[in-house]
């Protein structure tokens, strides 16, 4: 059989860069980036070392402090490396290299460039199909085992007493928020939203392809699994053995499915725009008209992936959140605004949407107001207005939140366990 190179008819075009890197590498070489715009430069004439130089130097500024202090140009920079280096993994068939190249400029770069990574991205997918389809093995598709084994959440009954036993105590003790079956915005925004109230509204899901694609191995696979994604590894983010890697999805899979609830380190994907990446995945949901109501924006649609026994410190977001549960169970704990000294919030700036509280363990000693609120367990169903809770992961699941802006209400979520406040 002939190489993959031989067999790409179609090159990766980059309209964006080539009319934009005049004025890009101006503004880089104007922030000291002389060495970069040299590589730049050569990798554009067709040397790929030259590629792959200016892509460590771009990374090394982008590590170069806190994220927020690097400058978006270097971001910019990033991303123009990284077109250069797919190109010349393309061109040579490496269509796996090149994808996380791509996928790389997309997770760190800056927006100047994303529709050319979005469009390269959209040519090597085709020619990596194309090149299997003729007969050659995937590695991604062989080898995973049997169909029960395949699914990320098996059939199961839900044992109550073993949900006791993991939880934290009192878990199901108090008050649980009420369920609406076919809720009509005029509703949720007369009965829930204006007042601040949770509410789960259920037999919203049931015509999303995810509800049965997203609990299927292979075709999560298939779908995404040369992707690379941003993942956390350990407890949670207030551990100081906590960190973050970046995987392809198919690595991402394997450790979740052999992660214990007891582990120390488990993976997780949290709070990434996984459907702006990976536009697949983006058709098997559909955004809920439930973001309409009040007015405002839609600000983001985040996804969470995890293992059971994961578990987000109790923390705060600045918008109103939806949460869709896709797959899998999860607790969830909701407090009143009327809490919130109670939950002890972090005074270091970087901390200060999270709280000191952990409900799995609580100092009564050292937080002695510490508040036991209202609980929730959610399956396969939305939860909305939620404003301050806590998530416990009860088996492997997946999970989407639409946050959004509105005009004339603030919302606090405390997530993790995830812990919610209305205004």
């Amino acid at each position: 059989m002939s190489s993959p190179a031989a067999n790409i008819a179609t090159a990766i075009s980059t309209a964006t860069l080539d009319s934009e890197s005049p004025a890009l590498l101006q503004s880089i070489t104007s922030h000291g980036g002389y060495a970069f715009t040299r590589m730049a430069t050569l990798a554009a004439a067709g040397d790929q070392r030259a590629a792959e130089a200016a892509c460590e130097m771009a990374w090394e500024q982008l590590h170069s402090g806190p994220w927020h202090s690097v400058l978006p140009v270097w971001r910019d920079a990033y991303s123009m490396a990284c077109l250069h280096v797919a190109k010349f993994h393309f061109s040579n068939g490496e269509f796996r290299d090149a994808l996380r190249s791509l996928d790389m400029g997309i997770i760190m770069g800056g927006p100047l460039l994303r529709k050319d990574l979005d469009s390269a991205i959209e040519v090597v997918l085709a020619a990596k199909s194309r090149y299997y389809h003729n007969g050659v093995a995937d590695d991604d598709k062989e080898g995973h085992g049997d169909a029960g084994s395949r699914l990320l959440v098996s059939p199961q009954e839900f044992d109550k007493s073993e949900v006791l036993r993991i939880l934290p105590i009192r878990s199901l003790s108090s008050k649980i928020v009420g369920k609406r079956s076919a809720l009509s915005l005029e509703a949720f925004l007369c009965e829930y939203f204006l007042s601040g109230s949770p509410v789960i509204i259920t037999d919203c899901m049931a015509h999303w392809p995810a509800r049965t694609r997203w609990n299927d191995m292979d075709y999560l696979r298939r779908i995404a699994g040369d992707r690379t994604v941003p993942v956390e590894v350990g407890k949670n983010y207030l551990c100081s053995e906590w960190k973050q890697e970046l995987v392809t999805f198919s690595e991402f899979l394997e450790r979740v499915q052999s992660t214990g609830c007891r582990s120390k380190a488990p993976t997780y994907l949290a709070q990434h725009q996984l459907f702006d990446q990976i536009n697949d995945l983006r058709k098997d949901i559909s955004i809920p008209d439930y973001c309409c109501a009040g007015g405002g924006e839609l600000r983001s649609v985040n996804a969470w992936f995890g293992p059971a026994g994961t578990v987000t410190p109790l923390h705060h977001d600045p918008h109103h959140n939806i949460l869709a549960q896709v797959v899998g169970k999860k607790y969830v704990r909701l407090y009143s605004a009327t809490y919130s000294e109670e939950l002890y919030p972090y005074s270091e700036t970087m901390l200060n949407n999270s709280s000191q509280v952990d409900l799995d363990n609580i100092d009564e000693v050292e937080f002695p107001k510490s508040a036991i609120g209202g609980v929730l367990i959610l399956e396969v169903q939305w939860c909305l207005r939620i404003c301050k809770h806590l998530v416990f992961f009860l088996c492997l699941c997946c999970k989407i939140l639409f946050g959004r802006e509105v005009d004339f209400m603030y919302i606090k979520t405390f997530a993790g366990k995830i812990y919610v406040q209305p205004a």
